[in-house]
This record gives C-alpha cells, sequence and structure tokens, in this order.
C-alpha cells in the first residue's frame, strides 16, 4: 500500500506542479478526456479544447501548494485508483493574494499504460453546512418569512 500511495501522491504533486507553473502541455497528458471536476463553482466535465481555454483565460495564479503527507489511496481495481488529501494553496486570484486549505480528491484510470485524473473534487476546508461562511441576521431583523 505505501508504493500506491507514493505513486498517486507523486501523480498529485506532478499535476500540482504543472497547474503552478501554467504547463498545460502536461495538464493535458495527465488528463482523462473528458475530466470531470467537481468543487464550489459547480460540476463539469472538461474535455481537452475546454480545459485548454480555461488554463489560457485563467484570473488566478498558484504561488505555492503543499499536500499533506497523510493522503488516503485505495486501489478500486489494478487499473483504477482514488486518493484523497488535504492541500493548502497560497494563490493570486484577480492580482489579490489569498490561501486556501481544502480537501481534494482524484480518481486516476490507465489506459495504455499511463494515469489519467478522470475525476477531481476540491472541498474548502470549513464548517460542514456553511454556517462559516454566512454572517448571522442582526439582532431585531425580521425575516422574509415572518413579513
Amino acid at each position: 500500500m505505501q508504493n500506491n500511495q507514493q505513486t498517486f501522491l507523486d501523480l498529485e504533486r506532478r499535476y500540482w506542479q504543472a497547474m503552478k507553473d501554467g504547463d498545460t502541455f502536461t495538464l493535458l497528458s495527465m488528463n482523462d478526456e473528458p475530466c470531470v471536476v467537481a468543487g464550489a463553482s459547480g460540476v463539469a466535465s472538461i474535455d481537452h479544447e475546454k480545459f485548454s481555454a480555461m488554463m489560457d483565460g485563467a484570473t488566478w495564479k498558484i504561488d505555492s501548494f503543499e499536500i499533506a503527507d497523510d493522503a488516503q489511496v485505495r486501489m478500486l481495481s489494478d487499473d483504477v485508483a482514488i486518493i484523497a488529501y488535504r492541500v493548502t494553496e497560497k494563490l493570486t486570484v484577480d492580482g489579490k493574494p489569498i490561501t486556501i486549505e481544502a480537501a481534494d480528491t482524484s480518481t486516476w484510470v490507465r489506459r495504455d499504460g499511463r494515469w489519467l485524473c478522470a475525476l477531481h473534487t476540491e472541498a474548502l476546508k470549513g464548517d460542514p453546512f456553511g454556517r462559516d461562511r454566512k454572517k448571522p441576521p442582526k439582532a431585531g431583523a425580521k425575516s422574509k418569512s415572518a413579513s
């Protein structure tokens, strides 16, 4: 299992480094087509053409990333593996610095001897019900349903 964990941690780190470097060629060589992505923005099925356009039009840049070493890897078959891990990202978004802590998952499939990312998800760290992202109503304010 240790060998599998290292293999998929290495793949994830290589993918993140290519994102940081803006290396679309490497990213496309590591993506299944299409690659399904799910996160705070929703769900998308992204083919290589759409992925290239997304990278070309990015308003963000990864300045650094750190993947925690306590990743969980599970081989579903000889040709399908899942990995889940914690990541800290330092980015510049619309010209402003931001740090994100998240839990990410990827599903890797082996095609023609190469591991390709078929699915990637990212969940921002925080309260699972989003309570840390909502401002509480002001004391004495009436809710719309009460009026």
